[in-house]
């Protein structure tokens, strides 16, 4: 984990879900997930869209700031098909799924028309890669 990283997680904690810098107002999560290869334990802070009706639900974006490859935790999350959340004050499990086709378009358009650099990133990757889209459901007992 980067020191970037360890800031944001540190600021996150102390101030119940909320981040300041170039994440001021942004709605942001910390992701729990395991190392598919090495077993280790990893927290990735990210932003994420909320689903429009139903609050277990969550979007996140695998952009890497556009960079040519798909983030570490993507490969994760997707080999595990579950990971753990800190959204807010609460951690709770989740299930994993990779959205495609035009569901997918539709959550990335979403989320670059609120956050524009999501549009950047996905200029930077065109013709490279697509930029996948997880959706994160709470698991609940029962």
């Amino acid at each position: 984990m980067s020191d970037w990283d360890d800031k944001i997680i540190e600021e996150f904690r102390a101030n119940a879900g909320h981040v300041g810098g170039p994440f001021a107002g942004a709605p942001m999560l910390l992701v729990h997930h395991q190392g598919r290869k090495s077993g280790r334990d990893f927290v990735s802070p990210m932003m994420y869209l909320p689903h429009e009706s139903d609050s277990d639900v969550v979007y996140v974006f695998a952009s890497k700031a556009g960079a040519p490859e798909n983030p570490g935790w993507y490969h994760n999350l997707v080999g595990a098909g579950q990971g753990t959340v800190e959204r807010g004050t609460e951690t709770y499990p989740v299930q994993v799924r990779d959205v495609t086709g035009d569901e997918r378009d539709r959550r990335y358009s979403e989320q670059a028309t609120l956050y524009p650099g999501f549009a950047e990133y996905e200029k930077k990757t065109a013709g490279i890669r697509t930029i996948p889209v997880l959706e994160l459901t709470r698991l609940t007992n029962g």
